[in-house]
């Protein structure tokens, strides 16, 4: 899926940069773009991605510290106890909010 969706940006991108439409379409295309971004839905969509992929990551961490124990390195060993101390998700404000 990564790749299909790299694919498609290239596609998108080489086309805004290779368009003989000029300045217009692309205008368009920009606009659209933008669109998209600000919806809600998918605004909430990213939000949505972002604390189920942080949650599952939580996850990983408890997996793999309960099955290597005190053989990790003391930095990832500290990066572990803070990351549990947290009790959840680590929040963040870049641009996912619905305000």
């Amino acid at each position: 899926m990564r790749y299909r969706l790299t694919f498609i940006g290239g596609v998108v991108v080489g086309y805004v940069l290779g368009a003989r439409a000029g300045r217009e379409r692309y205008e368009q295309l920009r606009k659209s773009a933008q669109r998209v971004v600000q919806n809600p839905a998918v605004r909430n969509a990213a939000e949505t991605a972002g604390q189920t992929g942080r949650g599952v990551a939580l996850k990983a961490v408890d997996a793999v510290a309960s099955k290597v124990g005190d053989k990790l390195p003391p930095q990832v060993a500290e990066r572990v106890r803070r990351l549990r101390s947290n009790g959840g998700p680590v929040g963040d404000d870049w641009g996912t909010s619905n305000t």
